[in-house]
């Protein structure tokens, strides 16, 4: 950080203190003599230096001797020598960004900038509408700002202030008195601006950082006016959209009743799937089981038809009478006819026999 011109000077006295004569002087003689010194000091500093700020550019003209001119070398901040009496001159430019605020109210705009009044643009639709503008630029080249526009404040009077203006008015002025209110539009102008602005003044050493469009204000009649035809836009935008949002529901409400039916139809081909599934279980079922029964009855079938077979062989009679003789076994007494045809005489044994169908021998 740079040294002030007071703090340089200070150090300066304090070493120049500890060479005063220490004899022959008295006290009085020596304020005398430091506040000569001081003095003189204090003027050859003034003569001889110039303190550059930090935040400034320094450019030196060289007015008598050699390499008069403009020096193209830029001289940094601190305190940098030059020789007085018109010889040479130190000219400072600022280094940080500057502001040119063109507004109609001053209590709004920054306190160290430049202030002009607000920019009064025709719209294209041909409405007259005061805009606030900020524009933020800087020095990029102080050796062309110096040579091209000129010291001091000239960068301002002559670079920027007569080039705003008339840009500001050709790119903003194509918005209508509507499309002000369209903030994306109205930047993009402003951009456009700030290039317009740009491509005057980068040749000689300046460039356009930013332009704010901060307010703009209509007339009240004008004002209104557009006022009340917003609000009736509104109103269409407003009735338009609930319209697109009742067809949207509309559609909604239909792909919702499709989806259900869908889901039903769905739903009832399961059912009918399942149903299908289960009368083919069924039917599986009871053929296999019917197939089953078939295989028993031909099994018990085939059992009968080969007991009747082996009924009807040698051995079948005696097996009748066997069972005769069990079932009559129980019997305590029976009254059977001894005489005629069919009488039965149980000690004729071949006519018993003959009875039975027994052949006689059989009956060995």
């Amino acid at each position: 950080m740079e040294a002030s011109p007071s703090a340089n000077m200070l150090a300066l006295v304090t070493r120049l203190k500890s060479t005063w004569p220490q004899s022959g002087l008295s006290g009085l003689k020596k304020v005398k003599y430091a506040i000569g010194l001081l003095i003189g000091l204090y003027i050859a500093f003034q003569l001889f230096f110039v303190y550059i700020k930090p935040s400034q550019f320094g450019i030196k003209v060289v007015r008598i001797g050699m390499d008069r001119g403009v020096h193209k070398d830029i001289y940094p901040s601190g305190l940098n020598f030059i020789i007085p009496f018109g010889f040479q001159q130190m000219y400072v430019l600022p280094k940080d960004i500057q502001v040119l605020e063109m507004t109609n109210f001053p209590q709004s705009a920054a306190g160290s900038s430049r202030q002009l009044k607000a920019v009064h643009i025709q719209t294209s639709d041909g409405f007259f509408v005061d805009v606030d503008v900020s524009i933020l630029y800087r020095i990029i080249d102080p050796y062309l700002v110096f040579t091209q526009i000129g010291p001091g404040t000239l960068f301002e009077d002559n670079g920027i202030i007569p080039k705003a203006e008339p840009i500001l008015k050709a790119s903003l002025g194509e918005l209508t008195t509507e499309e002000f209110y369209n903030s994306p539009l109205r930047s993009r102008k402003a951009d456009a601006a700030r290039d317009m602005l740009n491509h005057e003044i980068n040749q000689k050493g300046m460039q356009i950082e930013h332009i704010l469009v901060r307010y703009f204000n209509y007339s009240p009649e004008i004002q209104k006016n557009i006022e009340e035809k917003k609000l009736k836009d509104q109103l269409v935008f407003k009735n338009q959209a609930e319209a697109r949002a009742a067809t949207e529901e509309a559609g909604l409400k239909k792909v919702e009743q499709e989806g259900r039916v869908m889901v039903d139809v769905e739903m009832e081909k399961g059912k009918a799937y399942v149903t299908t599934k289960l009368a083919e279980r069924d039917l599986y079922a009871r053929k296999k089981n019917a197939e089953a029964d078939l295989l028993v009855k031909m099994a018990e079938a085939e059992k009968i038809r080969l007991k009747n077979d082996a009924m009807k062989g040698v051995g079948a009679e005696r097996m009748v009478g066997l069972k005769m003789a069990d079932v009559l076994g129980g019997l305590e007494m029976i009254v059977l006819p001894s005489d005629g045809a069919s009488g039965v005489n149980p000690l004729n044994l071949n006519k018993t026999l003959q009875l039975f169908d027994i052949p006689k021998g059989g009956s060995e």
